[in-house]
């Protein structure tokens, strides 16, 4: 979550918005389709709890860059306290200016938190989604994925280079290439997807969602599972696209599909 000032006005796209089919491209048909018929179950193993939880919402951008399809991503700064220099969707948790976590508030939400982080103009974004919701049990965010189509793109940074890194976009031929895919084990023994695109290791809740996105809309290709790396110098090694290099290890359990 970006430290900046205030809301996006109208100008910024910072109005009621809601969920928008007409007009998008179609190859971005099969993500909404997915969308609308997959279960939380389907998509993580850490679902939300009865009660508790802060609500939270995270933007997952479509975009088409000069090499194609692409995902808008950011790297949150070395510096902070929680998830530093790990790469994520813009987000972050909802304010009580976003409205109902039941309603608008996570769209209003992911459009402001992508505003305040990488200064994208939300006007530009028409939001074909939200995926069921999902926990994150470290920080106890109950997080909505909310999905957009970039179809006036706007320049984009790191608007606070206290909250955020580096802004960058990474093409879904990347992300489902099969030799960008391994899965990485954490310390606490949990294994779940990553991929190894543009310099960087996406791992954590983001590639968990992209995973599950590539998988349930038929955008995934055929990969090998039992590809298996340590959050560690393995994962270093990754990120410099040495994999033949790091030690692969046995597979562990795989997330729900």
């Amino acid at each position: 979550m970006s430290g900046r000032c205030g809301h996006p006005g109208p100008e910024a796209g910072g109005v009621a918005r809601g969920i928008e089919l007409d007009g998008l491209p179609a190859w971005l048909e099969p993500v909404r389709e997915a969308a609308e018929r997959v279960m939380p179950e389907q998509l993580s193993r850490f679902l939300p709890p009865a009660e508790g939880g802060r609500p939270a919402a995270v933007l997952m951008l479509f975009g088409e860059g000069p090499q194609g399809p692409d995902l808008l991503l950011i790297e949150r700064a070395r510096s902070l306290r929680s998830h530093a220099g790990q790469p994520s969707f813009p987000g972050g948790a909802l304010d009580p200016e976003d409205g109902d976590p039941n309603g608008p508030g996570p769209i209003a939400a992911a459009l402001r938190e992508a505003w305040e982080e990488t200064g994208l103009d939300p006007a530009g974004v028409q939001v074909f989604a939200e995926l069921p919701r999902l926990y994150i049990p470290v920080s106890s965010f109950v997080v909505t994925p909310v999905l957009g189509w970039w179809r006036e793109e706007s320049p984009v940074r790191p608007v606070d280079a206290a909250e955020t890194g580096a802004v960058f976009r990474v093409t879904v031929a990347e992300l489902a290439d099969p030799e960008n895919r391994v899965r990485l084990r954490h310390p606490s023994g949990h294994v779940g997807p990553a991929f190894a695109v543009a310099g960087r290791l996406v791992w954590g809740f983001t590639a968990g969602v992209i995973d599950r996105v590539l998988h349930h809309s038929g955008l995934e290709l055929p990969w090998d599972p039992s590809k298996v790396v340590d959050l560690s110098d393995e994962a270093l090694a990754l990120v410099q696209g040495d994999l033949e290099h790091s030690r692969v290890l046995p597979g562990g359990d795989a997330d729900a599909s």
